[in-house]
C-alpha cells in the first residue's frame, strides 16, 4: 500500500470510530477541529471565562457581595437611580429611587436602625459629609434637602434592605457632580481625637484589614465625660467608614452599651489604606459628627495616632 492509500484508510478508520467530530468527509483536517471542540467544552464548564472574568484566580470571589459596599450603582437586582445627579452649589433638593430588576421603583423596605433607608453624601476629598434622612413618596421616589458647600465630585450612598422574602441589606453608590470651580482639600492628618461644638471625642482601637476589631469612642465636654448621650438611629452612636480613593463604604456595627461616655463599634477594613470615620452622636437634642483619619496597615496595627495627637473640628459634617 502506498502512502496515499494509507492516509485514506486511516481517515476512514477515524470516521468510523468518531463520526464527523473531526470533520472527516467535510474537507476539514483531523488536527485543528478537535482543539475547537475541546475549547468550546472548557468554556461551557468555566462560567467566569464565559462571562468575561478570566482575570479571577481559582477560588477568588467574583460576586458583587464580595466587594465593599457602595462601589456599585447596581447590585443584587437593585439600582440606585438619581434624578438630580448635578445639584447646584449650596442647598438643593436631591431626588432618587431604588429600582428593581424590572425597572420598577421599590416602595417597601425593612426598617433598620430606625430608618427604612440611610442616605449618605460625601465629597470625593472626604471633607464634606452628610447623613441625610430622605422622605419617601407613595410611588417610591425619595427626596431630601442637602447643603453641598463646594463644587466638585460627590458620592451618594443608599443603605437599605428591601422588604422582600430572602432579601439582604444592600449599599449602592452613585456619583454626584456639583458644577463649578473645584479645588480638592487635602485629607486631614491621622489623629486620635476630634472636637466638634465644644465636645471632644477620643478614638481607641485599630482598624485591621480583613479582621473584625473593636473601635471605642469616648465623648467628653469641658473635660468631663458625657454620660447621658441620647439614642440616635437605635443606638448611642452611628459610625460610617469610607476608604480614601474609591470611597468604599464599610458596614460598621454598634455594640451594646450605656449612654456614654464610651460608644463601641465592631469594624473590619477590606484592605490596607487610609479611611475616614464619621461618628454621629446625639446630646441635648442635637446630632453632631466627629470625624477621624485612620490608617489600616498590612500588619493590622496602624490606626489613629496615640493620645496627645492634634485635634480637628468636624467642619462640614452636618445632618439633614
Amino acid at each position: 500500500m502506498n502512502t496515499g492509500v494509507k492516509i485514506t484508510a486511516f481517515a476512514a478508520a477515524l470516521a468510523a470510530t468518531f463520526g464527523t467530530a473531526y470533520g472527516v468527509g467535510k474537507g476539514v483536517g483531523p488536527v485543528d477541529e478537535p482543539k475547537k471542540a475541546e475549547h468550546a467544552g472548557h468554556a461551557a464548564q468555566d462560567p467566569q471565562k464565559a462571562s468575561g472574568h478570566e482575570g479571577h484566580e481559582e477560588g477568588a470571589p467574583a460576586s458583587a457581595a464580595a466587594l465593599p459596599g457602595g462601589l456599585q450603582i447596581s447590585q443584587d437586582g437593585y439600582t440606585l437611580a438619581l434624578e438630580t445627579p448635578t445639584p447646584a452649589v449650596g442647598r438643593s433638593t436631591l431626588k432618587f429611587s431604588i429600582k428593581d430588576a424590572t425597572g420598577r421603583k421599590v416602595t417597601a423596605f425593612t426598617t433598620e436602625h430606625g430608618k427604612e433607608l440611610h442616605f449618605i453624601v460625601a465629597s470625593r476629598d472626604l471633607d464634606t459629609f452628610r447623613h441625610l434622612h430622605p422622605v419617601k413618596a407613595a410611588d417610591g421616589t425619595w427626596s431630601v434637602d442637602a447643603d453641598l458647600p463646594t463644587a466638585g465630585g460627590y458620592k451618594a450612598f443608599a443603605d437599605f434592605k428591601p422588604a422582600a422574602p430572602g432579601a439582604e441589606g444592600v449599599t449602592l453608590g452613585a456619583d454626584l457632580s456639583v458644577p463649578g470651580a473645584y479645588a480638592p482639600k487635602p485629607l486631614p492628618a491621622v489623629a486620635s481625637t476630634a472636637t466638634v461644638d465644644g465636645y471632644q471625642v477620643r478614638l481607641a482601637g485599630v482598624l485591621d484589614p480583613g479582621k473584625a476589631g473593636e473601635l471605642k469612642l469616648t465623648v467628653t465636654k469641658g473635660g468631663k465625660p458625657v454620660t447621658d448621650l441620647e439614642p440616635y438611629l437605635g443606638a448611642y452612636g452611628h459610625l460610617v467608614a469610607l476608604r480614601d480613593g474609591d470611597l468604599a463604604y464599610l458596614h460598621v456595627h454598634p455594640n451594646e452599651g450605656g449612654p456614654g461616655p464610651d460608644v463601641s463599634f465592631t469594624a473590619e477594613a477590606p484592605s490596607a489604606g487610609t479611611y475616614r470615620l464619621f461618628l454621629d452622636f446625639q446630646h441635648e437634642g442635637k446630632v453632631r459628627t466627629a470625624s477621624f483619619t485612620v490608617k489600616a496597615g498590612a500588619t493590622g496595627k496602624a490606626a489613629a495616632e496615640p493620645a496627645g495627637a492634634a485635634t480637628h473640628d468636624a467642619g462640614g459634617h452636618t445632618h439633614g
